[in-house]
């Protein structure tokens, strides 16, 4: 039985990942979720999961060097998929420090540990050993509004502190994988959006905020471009480079979904409406006229897309979800779990561990 260590599986892409390894391998892999299960952490994303045999729950911060090795020390570790990240751009503007502690840091941690556990006297590493580490594509800083993508070739040019943290610990891989041969990839995703995501985030924010009839806070000029990729395409992306990826490359996993801030917001205004029962009054709440233009955000990059052409040709994924298709099945997904999404903004989410954990 092959075993995964997850590094942030109680996130919104982690917990995904993990919901998507057990749907496509079933009780054929085991996976250990390490996460610290700060904020955005929350373990109702897994409630269905739990009690499975082949899966192990441990909280823990990856920047505790004695934690993360005793990890390794106590299981055999096939393969590590790292998503553990300070991950919310607003968030690394007022607190830039905590983004390079769990985020260079932590990534050196789980580097050192695995490379303790899976190097040979010889310098070698023990066959089918893995590390994928899941980056962004913000390194690769902001594109022209009229063309151009993000290469695995284009230079690094991060402009938030979050984006400059993620650029340091794909730094510090590649230097792992031409210092020591280290058996690593890395992926960089663009937007992501799906279930379980956190509310701060544009897509659950505009959401919930609209089922309220509260402000719809839109950035600037609302025209900044992302490219959004539904998060099963990238977890299916991940396995598929865990499993089929050339050492030591990286690949970039893009939705082809390129859109403005304000279409993002009109689109979910108007799935929204669609979606909603006639006789749901929350129809009534949901308008337009909620949207509110704030003050741009400091360093707010104009453009993100990705060109998908590598992952495509070496290992023939393509996205297969298109953004209507996708924000509906998101959306449908908060009309199902209108309770995760208010232990959430209350805040009663965080209560779960303590409950299910503590006397374990």
């Amino acid at each position: 039985m092959r075993t995964y260590l997850v590094t942030g599986g109680a996130g919104f892409i982690g917990s995904n990942y993990i919901h998507y390894m057990f749907r496509k391998y079933g009780s054929s892999i085991r996976i250990i979720n390490v996460d610290a299960l700060t904020y955005a952490g929350n373990l109702e994303n897994l409630k269905d999961i739990e009690d499975q045999d082949n899966y192990t729950f441990i909280k823990a911060d990856i920047t505790d060097a004695d934690a993360i090795r005793k990890i390794f020390a106590d299981n055999d570790i096939d393969r590590v998929v790292h998503f553990a990240a300070e991950s919310h751009v607003d968030r690394s503007i007022k607190d830039p420090e905590i983004f390079v502690k769990t985020n260079v840091l932590g990534t050196a941690v789980m580097l050192n540990c695995a490379r303790a556990a899976w190097e040979m006297p010889d310098g070698s590493f023990q066959e089918g050993r893995k590390f994928l580490h899941v980056s962004t594509d913000e390194v690769y800083g902001s594109l022209e509004e009229d063309g151009g993508y993000f290469y695995e070739t284009t230079p690094y040019a991060p402009h938030s502190p979050y984006s400059a943290s993620k650029a340091s610990s794909d730094f510090l891989v590649k230097a792992y994988i031409d210092t020591y041969h280290f058996p690593a990839n890395i992926t960089n995703c663009s937007n992501n959006y799906g279930p379980y995501q956190f509310p701060e985030k544009l897509i659950p924010l505009i959401i919930n905020n609209a089922l309220h009839g509260r402000k719809l806070p839109v950035y600037g000029d609302g025209k900044n471009v992302r490219d959004w990729l539904y998060v099963d395409d990238h977890a299916k992306g991940i396995d598929m480079v865990m499993e089929q990826g050339r050492l030591g490359e990286t690949y970039n996993i893009g939705g082809h979904n390129e859109k403005q801030n304000i279409e993002i917001v009109h689109i979910i205004i108007d799935t929204l409406l669609e979606m909603l029962p006639e006789n749901d009054d929350r129809g009534k709440l949901v308008s337009k006229d909620l949207i509110t233009y704030v003050e741009d955000r400091k360093g707010h990059d104009r453009r993100y897309a990705i060109a998908p052409d590598k992952i495509r040709a070496e290992i023939g994924w393509e996205p297969e979800t298109m953004f209507k298709e996708g924000i509906r099945k998101t959306i449908a997904w908060f009309f199902e779990h209108e309770d995760w999404m208010e232990n959430v903004t209350s805040g009663d989410y965080q209560k779960y561990y303590e409950e299910m954990y503590a006397n374990k």
